[in-house]
Formats: structure tokens, sequence, C-alpha cells
């Protein structure tokens, strides 16, 4: 005969040999950190403007003598070096013909001085007579050196380079029929261009010439360090601004390429914050630092905003880390887990 098993119940089973329920785990938010410290950072002033030859910075090359431009040998934007040949100018017929004129005129005043001058050996010319043809002589010779110092006696004019630079205009097309004195093209001198920028007359107290300046295209790229060189003190008719002049490295920036230059005008003292570590949204502007693995808001006003490091003012612990990464991640009192900076 079969024994039957003793009857347990089932609610006794249920609970025989079952762990205990586990807590869940606190949640955290990762973030990075780095020791907050104090220090100074420039206070930069903006303004937008473009590369440009300097006031003194460019000649213009023309020709006194009307003509026409018979060869050309460059544009706008080439690079030239000092002597090399630009272009080749012809001079007009009527002007080399009114050359040769003064010139026959010369000669003949030449001759009637030295005839009077031997008649009044022979006493058959007075001294008077004498005086009015060396006074004419003068008159001719002073006409030929007008004329040749202006290229009258050259028919065939070529034009170079006066010193490195770089060609930013040219006037005239080969084979136009020119003005004298006219523009016929200009040239920036190597090193003679600057950044000009345009800045609000309400701030231009703050700037003088020598401070540190940085130029960055608006095109891209790095800032250029540069210098303020030169400040008006007139509004630019067209603009109504200041114009400054910064200089920078030769050939760091072209004629015309756009620009934004920022002057160093002051230094600001505070804390050093990554940008990114300035939380302004959903309340106070803040700063967050890890105390107890908890993270925890410290108010600040931001002195100096920058693209990568702010200075702001605050009563931060300088002994806890301050939150970078996660900085808008994390609430007061939330849990977290650091790493490096």
């Amino acid at each position: 005969m079969k024994r039957l098993a003793p009857f347990i119940p089932l609610a006794l089973l249920a609970g025989c040999g079952a762990a205990a329920p586990v807590p869940a785990p606190t949640p955290s938010v990762a973030v990075t950190v780095q020791p907050i410290v104090q220090g100074s950072a420039p206070e930069w002033l903006t303004a937008y403007g473009s590369a440009a030859p300097s006031v003194d910075g460019t000649q213009n090359l023309s020709i006194q003598q009307p003509g026409q431009l018979t060869g050309l040998s460059i544009t706008p934007g080439t690079a030239v070096r000092a002597g090399q040949l630009l272009a080749v100018f012809t001079t007009a017929p009527s002007t080399v013909g009114t050359f040769q004129e003064a010139l026959t005129t010369l000669d003949a005043a030449r001759r009637q001085r030295d005839t009077m001058a031997q008649l009044l050996t022979q006493q058959l010319a007075t001294q008077d007579q004498l005086t009015q043809a060396e006074k004419a002589l003068g008159v001719a010779q002073a006409q030929v050196a007008a004329l040749r110092s202006e290229g009258a006696g050259q028919p065939v004019r070529r034009l170079v380079a006066p010193f490195d630079g770089v060609v930013t205009a040219v006037s005239a097309a080969q084979g136009d029929r020119t003005q004298p004195g006219a523009p016929l093209i200009t040239i920036a001198r190597t090193g003679g261009i600057v950044a000009t920028i345009g800045l609000d007359p309400a701030t231009v107290s703050r700037v003088r010439v020598g401070q540190s300046a940085r130029i960055t295209r608006l095109s891209g790229g790095l800032p250029i360090a540069g210098q303020v060189i030169r400040l008006d003190s007139v509004l630019n008719p067209r603009t109504r601004l200041i114009d400054v002049d910064l200089s920078f490295p030769v050939g760091a920036l072209l004629p015309n390429e756009a620009v934004r230059g920022e002057i160093a005008v002051g230094q600001i003292n505070g804390w050093l914050v990554p940008h990114r570590a300035v939380v302004a949204a959903g309340g106070p502007t803040r700063i967050f630092q890890v105390a107890g693995g908890k993270a925890h808001a410290v108010n600040v006003s931001v002195l100096l905003a920058g693209d990568t490091v702010d200075v702001v003012q605050g009563a931060p612990n300088p002994k806890l880390p301050l939150v970078v990464n996660g900085a808008y991640q994390v609430q007061e009192g939330d849990a977290v887990r650091t790493g490096g900076g």
C-alpha cells in the first residue's frame, strides 16, 4: 500500500528560500569636472570692416602728358616686385612735337645770347640787349626742363613698380587714350595693408593706439594677432562710424577681405569657467559644483562672455570641482557620476 506525501500549503512553499527584494539603484547623471580657478581675461571691443590699403600705403601711377596705354602686363590683385614692368605708355605725337619745338626755341635763344655777347665786345650791342637775350635763354631752358620732367621728351614710357606690393586698381585698359595726370595704376605697399573697422562713437573713448587686437575673416579661419595703429577723430561720412586701423603680419590678409576686428580694451577679473559650464536657462544664471556626490548650484553673474571661457562673479567653493560637460542636465541635489575634465 502506497504512502501519501504530507500536504504542504502552497503559501508556505512560495515563501521557502525566496531572496529578499533588491532596491533599485539611485539614478545619477554622468558629468565631467575640473577645478575652478580665479584669474583675468581681456575684454574685447568688437567691430566690423575690411582689409584695405592704409592712408600712406598706396601710390597712384600716372603720366603728366596725354597719350595711349599701349601695353599692360598686370591686373588688379597682382603681386609685384620693385622695378617690375607694369605698363607701356606712348606719349601723344602732339606732345612730342611740342617738346621738339621747345628744344628748337632753346637752341635759337642760346645762339642769340652768344651773338649778343660777341657784339657787345665789339661795341655793336648794348648791355641791355645782352640782358634781354640771357633772359630769353633762361625762359627757354625752364620750358624744356618742365616738359622733360613731365615726360614730354620720351615718346615711350615704361611704368614700373616703385616698391614691392599688390596692384589694387587698374584705371585704364590697354589701348585707352588717357588725359594728363589721370591715375592709371594703384599699388598698395607690402605691409601697407591694414584692417579698417568702424567703431560706435560711444565706445571709441576706450581705444588707444598700441592696444592689442585680433582679426578674424568673416569667411572663417583662426584669429590673426594685430594692433591698433591709427584712430580717426571724425566720423566716416559714409558709415557714420569712427574708422580704426589695425595692423597684422604681412600677407595675412588680402585687400577687400571682410573681417571682424576685436580690440583688447581692458582686463576683467573673476572666476574663469568654461562657457559650457554656465547655465542660463530655467532660472538665475548659475554654475554647478559637486559635493558629496551631488550637484550643488551656485548663482553667478557673467562679467565677460567669451567663445570658450567666461569670467563670472559669485561665491563658489574653490575646493569643490566644477561641473563642465553635463551642466545643463543636472539640477540642485541631483546625484552625479564624475569624470575628468
